[in-house]
Order: structure tokens, then sequence, then C-alpha cells
């Protein structure tokens, strides 16, 4: 069993910004492709604390370029949701050089973009609020531990052909609000039912597709294989990630899942940044519109009803890597000269269950047992938890299994004895979340398991689903929060795994912070209407 670095502390990292970017003359030196080089503007990409990919622009010429990359461009931190005050605005964007791409969706003119890191005006260091210093520091404090961690997100969406809710979404809302006839309610409930169009949407289509019926669809029906190959040829061409399944999900109305090569972890959230801000723009060469909500298709008054269609989740699949280091039988003249490689620490051959080892169950056990405080994290809205509903191949139930999608985690086992593919998933996440946040949390609860040896108890092989709740109780089987409300409240006494890790104190506050103030707006007046129209209005652009 692989042990745990026991020490608990936050690693924050140096001071000086110059120390993240490569160098003028080590730029000039590797040089740019002659594609890179006719950058006429740079896009600047970074991340709130909400999870939004905010972009800012400047003109660049080729001599211009080495300096953004080195110094960075001044942020107004003030006007970013979660950032700083206004006392303390004036921030940096200080780009990750590796991240630098041409934009292939600006034909007019030669774009740039890259990613940036957020750091506190002069000379001050990180904004300990950039979601990406969290996922560093993350990947830090497993080093310490000789361990790399591999994520593999799986993002689901809707591709729709039209909202219209966006035209009177106040109108509507006020009615909402100051109507008392039941009948009016009901038909204001109805308008906000019409709000979705798709080809494939059921009783409206031209080639509609029978509700959780679209997992795989025929071509005739599917109507967005190739912009799932545009996708795919984008992402691989421009930014260098490699598709491997792309598929159509069980949601009809056009529901579409596409997964690629997994990745260390900050990488991994890039990517998932990068896919939904590729999935968008393709939506929108195409007039229509992507969608990331965790559940937009679902009547307010019964969420679990029949008229309900399957959500959007975020399937993370989690592996953790211990590094070691050998003599290469080329180099053994020279005893100093090693090789590093990497072994799967959650993967077992002898176990004949799943092939987990005891460090993978004790992992998922911290998983498990941070799971109501972590859902806060990787379920973030008050529409994610419409999703959180049994019947729909939602997470409800808190239990792990092999190959079981009825428990909150899962190890999958198509392949026996294979090492490489061994992983833990964790299906709770939905597209939602900010990327950097959850897979840090997911990784830091499962950290937190394998340091104090949480045993997960037995796995469940049963559908959860179709379990009486007196078996559930039997078993021990317990639900994750019903409400947002009830999950940030878990995370407020269950944080230490995180702030003992990868966020600090200020950072995990202010994202409490929002999300209480999010709960709010998204609750009608008398604090318990949550209506469709509302979720569309706050999470239209999630």
């Amino acid at each position: 069993m692989y042990k745990i670095n026991s020490k608990l502390s936050y690693h924050p990292k140096g001071s000086d910004y110059d120390t993240y970017v490569t160098d003028v003359d080590a730029n000039r030196s590797m040089g740019f492709s002659e594609e890179l080089q006719r950058i006429e503007f740079l896009q600047f990409r970074y991340t709130d604390l909400l999870g939004r990919f905010l972009a800012k622009y400047v003109m660049s010429d080729y001599d211009e370029l080495y300096g953004f990359l080195k110094k960075g461009i001044g942020l107004d931190g003030s006007s970013v949701k979660g950032f700083t005050e206004i006392n303390e605005s004036d921030l940096l964007l200080v780009p990750d050089r590796h991240t630098l791409r041409l934009n292939p969706f600006f034909t007019n003119f030669t774009l740039g973009s890259v990613i940036a890191n957020v750091h506190k005006g002069f000379g001050f260091g990180r904004l300990s609020k950039d979601p990406r210093f969290v996922s560093e520091n993350m990947e830090e404090y497993l080093a310490e531990s000789n361990l790399t961690c591999q994520i593999g997100p799986e993002v689901e969406c809707f591709v729709f052909d039209d909202i219209s809710f966006r035209d009177n979404v106040e109108n509507v809302i006020g009615a909402q609000r100051s109507t008392k006839d039941s009948e009016s309610v009901a038909n204001l409930q109805s308008l906000a039912s019409n709000m979705i169009v798709s080809e494939e949407q059921y009783g409206v289509g031209k080639y509609p597709i029978n509700r959780k019926g679209g997992y795989d669809a025929p071509p005739f029906q599917d109507s967005l294989v190739e912009f799932r190959f545009e996708v795919a040829n984008l992402l691989k061409k421009y930014y260098g990630i490699k598709v491997t399944n792309l598929n159509h999900e069980v949601a009809s109305t056009g529901q579409i899942e596409i997964n690629f090569m997994h990745s260390k972890l900050t990488d991994a959230a890039d990517n998932v940044q990068i896919y939904k801000d590729v999935v968008r723009n393709v939506a929108k060469r195409h007039n229509k519109i992507a969608n990331f909500m965790p559940k937009p298709l679902f009547d307010e008054t019964d969420p679990a009803g029949t008229k309900a269609d399957n959500g959007s989740g975020m399937h993370v699949s989690i592996s953790l890597w211990e590094k070691s280091s050998f003599s290469s039988p080329a180099s053994s003249r020279h005893s100093s000269s090693k090789t590093l490689s990497s072994q799967n620490i959650f993967f077992d051959g002898e176990d004949p269950y799943a092939n987990i080892s005891q460090s993978g169950r004790y992992f998922i056990g911290g998983v498990l047992d941070h799971s109501r405080s972590l859902v806060a994290v990787t379920s973030p809205t008050v529409n994610s938890y419409y999703r959180m509903v049994p019947g729909f191949e939602a997470p409800v139930y808190i239990a792990w299994s092999r190959g079981n999608r009825s428990a909150i985690v899962r190890i999958p086992i198509n392949d026996k004895l294979s090492r490489d593919s061994k992983r833990i998933e964790f299906r709770a996440p939905d597209p939602s979340c900010n990327p950097y946040l959850a897979f840090s949390a997911i990784v830091a609860a499962g950290l937190d398991g394998m340091r104090k040896k949480i045993d997960p108890g037995d796995p469940v092989d049963e559908n959860i689903y179709k379990m009486s709740d007196l078996r559930r109780n039997d078993l021990g089987i317990k639900s994750v929060p019903g409400s947002l409300e009830e999950s940030i409240a878990s995370l407020k006494s269950d944080h230490l795994y995180l702030t003992n890790t990868c966020f600090n104190d200020e950072c995990l506050e202010t994202y409490i912070d929002l999300k209480e103030d999010e709960i709010s707006r998204v609750q009608g007046f008398d604090g318990k209407i949550e209506s469709k129209l509302q979720q569309f209005y706050m999470y239209y652009d999630v």
C-alpha cells in the first residue's frame, strides 16, 4: 500500500511572477512557427472563481509578442467575480507560454490565444483566488509525495437549435412572482417548457428521439454527427487535444459527449475550458446553441417525472502514479544517469474484485466520506440538483462498485489486468463546475482517505435505484444533498481536506459567499421558488 505524505500545510508558490514564465531570450531561441509569427492580436484566457472562461485582447506584432509573454498585461480584478475589491484591483495576467495557440474562430484576423495565470500587481505573487493556482498547488502537493495525477473528464452537453427564453424573461419572471392564480402560473410554466427547439425534440422535431433513447442514436436521427467531427478536428489541429470517443448521449434533443485523452490535473482543466469554448463557437458558427446546464430539460413541478430527460454530467476518472527512477541500460556506465517511470498505484493484479489496490480503496473511502461537501464544488449550481434525482443515471447514492452506474463511485472494468487503464470514476460532477477547483477537490478528498486509511465499506453491485428505502438503510447507503444550499452547509463543516492541501481559506470563503449569493438570486421572492426561467437566466452560459 502506498503511503501518502502526512504533512498538512498550505503550499503557496513564490512571489516573483517572472519565475513562472520563460525568459524572453529563451523564447527567441526557441522561436515560433511561421503561423504564430503572423499573430496580429493576442487573446488572454483566464478563469474566474465560478468557472467562466474569460478573454482579454491586445494588439501585437512579432516583437511585442515576447514582451507580452514575459510580463503579461494588466487586469481590473474588481471587475472579475470573486477576485478582488476595488481598493486592490490591479492584477496581472501572465501567460503560460506553452498554451499559446492560433485561434480558429477569427477568420479575418490572425489571433493568438494563450491561457494566463493571475498574479497580484507590483510583484506580490499569485492571486490565491485564481482557480488555476489551486490546481497547480494540488499538483505541487502531490509531487511532495512523489506522485502525479491523471484526470479524464467526460463532458456532456446539449446542442439546441434555439432557446427562446431571453426575449421576455424579465416580464415572465415578474409575472410569475406577482401571479397568485394557479391557472396563470401553469400557463407560465407551459411557456417555460417550450423554450427549447431541436430537430431531435420528442413530439416537435423532424427526427424525434424518445426521451432517454438517444444513446448511440442512428445517423438519420443523430443531427450532430458532423458537428462532433468538426469539434474533434479543431481540438486536435489547433489545441493538440486528442479526442477518443464522440457519441450521442442518452437524452434526446441533441445531447452529446466528447471525451479526450487523460492529462495531468491542470492540463485536464485547461482542456475542459478549451473544449467548452470550442463547442460553443462551433455551435454559434452553425446558428445553434451549446448549453452546459446540468439539467436543462425538466418539469419544474416534478423534476423526477416522466416529462424529464437525462441531464448532463461530467464523470471524472482519476488515477495516481508514483514516480520512480531507474538506471537506463544504455547509460549503465554512468551511475547518475536515470530514466523516470511511473507506476499506477491504484492497480493490483491480485485483487479478484476489480484489480483495485488497497491505496485505491482508501482513495475511494475519502471521496465517499467527503462526498456531501465535495458536491458543493463538483455540482455547484441550483440546477445541478435537478439532475441529481433517481432514475436518470445521476449519481444520487453514496456507494461504490465496479461497473455499476447507480453508485457515485465506480471502477470501470472494461479491461482485466490493465495496469495503465486502472482508474476510479467519480460520477457526481457536472459541466457547470469550475474544473480547476473540482478536479483538485476530488483528489484532495481521495488523498485524505489514503492518509487516514478510510475504509469505503463493501461494494454495492445491485441497482441502487431499484432498492427499497429499507434495503438502502440496511446497507448504510446515504444520499448526496438535495440542494446546493445543503451541500454548501456541508462544505462549511467539512473543508479541512481542501484547505490543508490546495485551497487557502480566503479562496474557499469567497467561493462559499458567491454560492450563497447565487442561491438567493435564483430562488424566488419568498425564498422557495426556483423556476425554470430563473435557472436559465442564471445558468444559460454556465
